[in-house]
């Protein structure tokens, strides 16, 4: 095929697949050019998840009528003069792309008008292609960009997005995070004819974290302010006891801009070294000031990935600043010298009410041997079922020590309970789960792309055994939850499952109902670090030989390890000695 340069349908398309990946992205460049224009007031209403509408209007500084054709040309901008321009960059937008590359795939329209003129003008564009010249229109100073049909023309486009619920989830995410970034701008974000987030624009950060999160993780929220000699990092970082199971609690913001970087982010949870539990992340939102030609943010078409001139000063000047930030609200004990992590008060295991771990006898429980030599443990072999085990007792008050038939076993009491929780629970399910009605209903709080998955499933809830209402905007009532989970604190156990959904960003069907299921088997098993009585931890053990799959839990990690009688007699060199 000889070599031809595109047509200017195809190359603009290409474009748009480079900057418009999402409804997400749209929204995104639009509210970056109001923020841009100088808007205090933004807003943006979405329907059909974003496929059937997007408009975004603000008060912005406006577009002379005589420039709105030019606005929609490719490559064409107020910010850039010369190429020494992109190492100093103070805008958000400055590509020239944005507004071309929309309207390549969608209706469009652009109403606008300067504070100086008496009339705005409005332009249309289909496919790309201008649908005449701008056209006189009464209108309020500023901007109002509607995008309809989105990816209409472009079919196979939309095969690739996901549901209208995480597409949702995803312009619910990037409006908040914009807001608590601009505090001193309103933001009013409408999806599907409700008010998903609404600020005052009062220029109080803190107040818009209730917005991002809600009210009761905002006020638990630590301050981060630190001053380098060429940058400044501030913002907000959660305490050790709050964190979540994923990153997508951490935002980061340089230059009044989100980004998403690994290294950024690694360094703000280092800041925790030793303080967060194995698979727990903390919540963030941080922003990093620094001189504009410290920055590269020319290295991605949807600008979310920048450059640094000097990244390890960067790291380690965030790493310090999340450090201090827990120092000042967590002091280290006066004996030891060390942060050491407080475990919950114990939960009970069995369903008896009113049980509470007992005071620890010298028969009970087993110390682990400060000086044990190393030995190579092998997981129990996959085939049959766990043999008949005799319970010898509980070690570091996180494993069992049982003896077999071949051997010792070491059995891992959280892994153990989860695996016995979760067929008991896809047992019930199977059938009808069993719901304890709560004596006092737990009201949650969250925030509104938690808010709306959770509303959007509260059949799937039903089917689990929560019984949840609405209870006002990003507020609902917990009736009921699940008997298996009656001693689980039930706002944490929803929580859980709230952090499935956002993880999957897939069709909430049957098919991961067993996934969400393992989810709250997981929160509600006794955990280590408690204190389990004999009778508790015979139960355990014979609870764990019912199981149809007891050698892992319903993760995948091993429930057990197996030191067979051989092991043990060359660990004592009694190799051949019977």
């Amino acid at each position: 095929m000889p070599i031809q340069i595109l047509p200017d349908e195809v190359a603009s398309q290409i474009a748009a697949g480079e900057v418009v990946e999402r409804p997400a992205s749209v929204v995104k460049e639009l509210v970056e050019n109001a923020l841009d224009a100088c808007a205090d007031h933004i807003t943006i209403t979405v329907e059909g998840a974003g496929q059937k509408l997007i408009e975004v209007a603000d008060n912005g500084q406006g577009i002379p009528a005589n420039q709105l054709s030019i606005a929609l040309a490719r490559h064409a901008t107020s910010k850039l003069t010369s190429a020494e321009d992109l190492f100093n960059i103070r805008t958000l937008g400055f590509r020239g792309e944005a507004l071309a590359s929309i309207a390549s795939v969608s209706r469009f329209s652009i109403t606008s008008r300067i504070r100086e003129e008496e009339a705005g003008a409005r332009l249309l564009v289909e496919g790309g292609q201008m649908e005449g010249g701008p056209v006189p229109v009464g209108a309020p100073a500023g901007t109002v960009v509607r995008v309809e049909d989105l990816f209409y023309n472009v079919p196979a486009r939309r095969k690739f997005l996901k549901t209208d619920t995480t597409e949702r989830s995803q312009i619910d995410d990037f409006v908040t995070r914009y807001a608590l970034a601009y505090p001193q701008v309103r933001f009013l974000l409408v999806q599907e004819g409700r008010t998903a987030l609404q600020t005052t624009g009062s220029g109080n950060r803190r107040e818009v974290l209730a917005s991002l999160f809600n009210a009761d993780i905002a006020r638990q929220m630590l301050e981060v302010n630190a001053v380098y000699e060429d940058f400044r990092v501030f913002g907000f970082i959660s305490p050790v006891g709050l964190t979540r199971a994923n990153r997508r609690g951490i935002t980061l913001f340089i230059n009044g801009r989100w980004v998403q970087d690994i290294s950024l982010s690694t360094a703000l949870i280092q800041g925790y070294h030793s303080m967060l539990m194995v698979g727990r992340y903390p919540l963030a939102a941080l922003f990093i000031e620094l001189p504009p030609n410290k920055v590269d943010v020319n290295v991605h078409p949807t600008k979310t990935e920048v450059r640094f001139t000097d990244r390890d000063e960067l790291f380690k000047g965030v790493q310090s600043a999340v450090r201090r930030a827990l120092l000042a609200h967590s002091p280290v004990p006066a004996m030891g010298g060390q942060l050491r992590w407080t475990p919950t008060p114990p939960q009970t295991f069995s369903r008896r009410d009113g049980w509470q771990p007992p005071e620890m006898a010298p028969d009970t429980q087993i110390e682990a041997a400060s000086v044990m030599p190393e030995y190579k443990h092998q997981p129990v072999l996959p085939a049959g079922n766990v043999p008949l085990l005799r319970l010898i007792g509980q070690v570091g008050t996180a494993y069992l020590v049982a003896e077999g038939p071949d051997g010792l076993y070491l059995i891992d009491q959280h892994a153990a309970h989860e695996r016995i929780l979760f067929e008991k629970f896809m047992a019930e399910h199977k059938q009808s789960v069993a719901s304890q009605t709560l004596l006092d209903p737990v009201t949650l709080e969250l925030e509104p792309g938690a808010s709306r998955l959770l509303e959007e499933n509260l059949p799937l809830m039903g089917r689990l055994g929560f019984e949840i209402e609405v209870f006002g905007p990003n507020a609902f009532k917990v009736r009921s939850v699940p008997v298996l989970l009656s001693g689980v604190d039930p706002g944490a156990a929803v929580r859980v499952v709230i952090e499935d959904f956002e993880e999957d960003e897939a069709p909430l069907q049957d098919q991961i109902e067993a996934k969400i299921i393992a989810r709250v088997c997981k929160r509600a098993a006794v955990k280590a670090g408690q204190v389990l009585s004999q009778e508790e931890q015979r139960t355990l053990l014979s609870d764990l030989e019912t199981c149809q799959s007891p050698r892992t839990c319903p993760h995948g990690r091993p429930t057990m390890i197996h030191l067979s009688i051989d092991l043990l007699e060359r660990q004592f060199g009694r190799t051949g000695a019977r």
